[in-house]
């Protein structure tokens, strides 16, 4: 138990355990996810993992398969040298999306994260209204923030501190750090933040040096990075999968994939928590009924007009909201029909059986 307790089990977890389920087989936590298997661990050597029949077959969605970081019941066979999963505990804390392009589905990220760093670098790829969407699906999921801005070597420390107060007036209550990865006493400070069996994540577009600065804390080049394009700034996919790795102070941290699309799922407690300040402003409306666009005694519209608030903020928040909405819409939709579709093919197959 004290391996488990090594890479994040905790009294939470234990208290998650099905009990019929622990009497049948042991507990691991998911590594890193690959096309049609895994890799697992249970506090010592990392194992080549399947699912079982009965868990790849009475998944509805993607959302109910193992994820990183996930903690599953395995059973472990030839000297614990492959194994087999058979269940998912309940999770924590789940990073997740609207998978990339036009298909409305769920994909997952990694699960039972407790930090995860926001990284944006100080050139052109900084953005605040990309920041606000990473916010959003940081505090949708119960994940501490904490937000990284890169190559900082670039910049005078006049203008970093100047982003920083921009970060900090959308984000007040969140850690804001400068770093470079030529900078060792800035990569301390951030190692200085990972704490033993904690699981931490670096989140950011591509190029904004996340698996450099994996690299760092790590101390060598254990991971692949591509040099950023003079042209565009922007770097290439070099991370394409999520691998939780340890490091030698007990901390557990997973890279990800540089995300080019944001697209969000139901997240009114993200965009509540991101954007609380506009939630206040509306409760100080006039009209219960505001619109917000053209009422007298709006109380958005007079702080956009005091430059209190900044109108494209606002603006990002409306955006999102109704993606929101309307992608969840959809997915429902999805749902439903995907079920119907099941219990169709189970109808058919009974028949055929008789």
């Amino acid at each position: 138990m004290d391996d488990l307790k090594n890479i994040g089990y905790s009294n939470w977890f234990e208290n998650q355990v099905n009990a019929e389920m622990l009497a049948a087989h042991d507990i691991a936590r998911v590594v890193a996810v690959h096309k049609d298997s895994y890799t697992v661990t249970k506090g010592g050597n990392e194992i080549f993992a399947e699912l079982s029949g009965n868990l790849l077959y009475s998944s509805e969605s993607a959302g109910d398969l193992p994820t990183t970081g996930d903690w599953v019941y395995a059973d472990f066979f030839d000297d614990d040298t492959h194994a087999i999963i058979y269940g998912v505990f309940p999770r924590k804390t789940l990073l997740k999306r609207k998978r990339a392009g036009k298909v409305v589905d769920v994909q997952l990220i990694a699960a039972n994260l407790d930090v995860a760093f926001i990284i944006q670098s100080l050139n052109e790829n900084f953005n605040l209204r990309r920041l606000e969407r990473y916010l959003v699906m940081v505090n949708e999921s119960g994940i501490e923030p904490i937000i990284l801005l890169s190559k900082c070597d670039l910049m005078s420390k006049e203008d970093i501190e100047q982003i920083k107060q921009n970060v900090l007036d959308i984000a007040p209550n969140t850690q804001v750090i400068a770093f470079s990865n030529l900078e060792q006493e800035t990569i301390n400070l951030i190692k200085s933040l990972l704490k033993q069996a904690m699981t931490y994540c670096l989140l950011g577009s591509s190029g904004v040096g996340k698996t450099t600065l994996l690299n760092s804390i790590i101390g060598n080049e254990t991971f692949e990075t591509q040099t950023v394009s003079k042209i565009q700034s922007k770097g290439r996919h070099t991370t394409t999968s999520r691998q939780l790795v340890r490091l030698d102070n007990g901390a557990m941290i997973i890279d990800t994939p540089g995300m080019r699309e944001l697209g969000s799922l139901a997240v009114d407690e993200g965009l509540d928590e991101t954007f609380s300040e506009i939630l206040a402003l509306e409760q100080n409306c006039k009209f219960s009924n505001c619109s917000h666009t053209n009422e007298k005694g709006c109380a958005i519209l007079a702080a956009i007009q005091a430059e209190e608030l900044s109108e494209q903020r606002y603006q990002n928040y409306l955006k999102m909201r109704k993606e929101s909405e309307f992608n969840q819409m959809s997915y429902v939709e999805k749902r439903k029909k995907d079920k119907d579709f099941g219990k169709m093919v189970k109808t058919v197959m009974k028949h055929k059986q008789r």
